[in-house]
């Protein structure tokens, strides 16, 4: 997978000592860098399944555009 590559993802968000890691339902886990607004706005979705859409900007992590619950 190349950097900046679009991902839609799901799984579920946790809160890993302050990083937010999304365990994907398929197996594996990817590192979010979210933005201080997304942040605030999903903090309630912490332990919860989610839909995460972002890009990628590293091995295992994904620069956050939208978090939403399912």
């Amino acid at each position: 997978m190349p950097m900046g590559s679009r991902h839609d993802e799901t799984g579920w968000l946790n809160d890993n000592g302050g990083q937010w890691v999304l365990r994907v339902e398929g197996g594996g886990q990817w590192q979010l860098d979210v933005g201080l607004w997304t942040a605030w706005r999903s903090r309630n979705l912490i332990g919860k399944r989610v839909r995460v859409i972002g890009k990628r900007a590293g091995f295992d992590l994904l620069d956050v555009d939208r978090i939403e619950a399912l």
